[in-house]
């Protein structure tokens, strides 16, 4: 499992069904993380759990020397928001090693991504993160204002 974790000032994700021309914003948040999640075939509810964990852990947000060492866990002690949009993203398993065309074979099926990222969410609400999602099996269009810009790749 793997999530791709944007430090963002504020970020939305609208959806719109195949057989709908209407973009719908799905989730929004003000200042905290945007997290693309990717999830391939033999993931677990616990690599789900530990991705969580380590998103609440990740020390990127700035102290007051300006010094990246705060997590989602310190700013939600101290009374801040502690906001994450997390949005599902199979292309981060794509495989560019050979030829123009990416491969998907990494990429897990919808009906086991979907479980495990609908895993990762409620971890991350259970220890106390405002949650926003986009829509899965939708078209969605994601606006961010990556802030430092901070992102990074981690693995569960």
């Amino acid at each position: 499992m793997r999530g791709l974790v944007q430090r963002v000032i504020r970020a939305e994700v609208k959806s719109r069904e195949a057989s709908n021309s209407e973009w719908v914003v799905a989730g929004a948040i003000g200042p905290g993380l945007c997290v693309f999640v990717g999830v391939t075939h033999d993931d677990t509810a616990a690599q789900a759990d530990k991705l969580a964990n380590k998103i609440w852990g990740l020390r990127i947000f700035d102290d007051s020397k300006s010094v990246m060492n705060l997590s989602l866990s310190d700013v939600h002690e101290t009374g801040g928001r502690a906001a994450v949009l997390v949005v599902s993203q199979f292309t981060l398993y794509g495989d560019t090693r050979k030829g123009r065309r990416p491969s998907w074979a990494s990429a897990a099926r919808p009906d086991h991504a979907e479980p495990m990222v609908d895993c990762v969410v409620e971890r991350l609400r259970s220890l106390g993160a405002t949650v926003a999602t986009g829509v899965f099996r939708t078209e969605m269009n994601v606006d961010l204002i990556n802030d430092g810009p901070v992102t990074l790749m981690i693995e569960g």
